[in-house]
């Protein structure tokens, strides 16, 4: 039976986020001084009020309201089920230090799946929209299905000598991938996650 070709969707990665403001000037200020963010040029066609701003590989786009009618009324109660976007932190004690200079109120959760605690905080920027601050990036990333997410694959080299088992396991997985087969290549990184996490979460571990 002829395996059916998989046509890759050409995304590259997360562009920009924008958002509604009622004051363009105090979200800017916002983002700059709590989340660290740089105001950058705007395209000069634009005949509506905004701002740009980027770090981390990411864009936030500030938007002027019209009126008051179209914007998120700001809860008195931060609920981490609202939508949100997140940003990763190499330090999450440092960010919660930053929010209590600026005066910004927030919330934490924690996560847990088996030995990986991820925390979190929450909270409002100046227009109610919510904004999540995480260590996510310690969850290990597990395809459930047909392999939706874009994972190097590691280059093809033989075992290296020296007895190292989770060196071993890339280099077995790419020695014996099928390059001209997407169903195949994606088989492969999953089973190369899967096997390294399995690989983590079995090696002795002493404080």
């Amino acid at each position: 039976m002829e395996m059916q070709e998989v046509e890759e969707t050409p995304l590259v990665s997360l562009n920009h986020v924008s958002f509604v403001c009622r004051s363009v000037t105090r979200s800017v200020k916002f983002y700059e001084e709590v989340l660290g963010f740089a105001s950058i040029k705007r395209p000069s066609s634009f005949n509506f009020h905004g701002a740009w701003l980027f770090n981390y590989g990411i864009g936030i786009h500030l938007l002027q309201c019209n009126s008051e009618e179209g914007m998120p009324k700001k809860k008195a109660v931060i609920n981490p089920k609202e939508d949100h976007i997140s940003f990763q932190c190499s330090n999450m004690q440092a960010l919660k230090r930053k929010l209590e200079r600026t005066g910004v109120e927030y919330v934490t959760a924690v996560v847990e799946e088996g030995s990986v605690q991820v925390r979190q905080l929450f909270f409002h920027d100046p227009d109610g929209h919510m904004i999540e601050i995480c260590n996510c990036d310690d969850l290990p990333v597990l395809p459930l299905s047909s392999c939706p997410v874009k994972l190097k694959l590691p280059s093809p080299m033989p075992p290296p000598p020296a007895a190292d088992p989770s060196s071993l396991i890339s280099s077995t997985i790419s020695f014996n991938a099928d390059e001209e087969s997407p169903n195949a290549r994606c088989a492969v990184k999953a089973e190369a996650v899967i096997l390294e996490n399995l690989f983590a979460d079995t090696m002795p571990i002493s404080f």
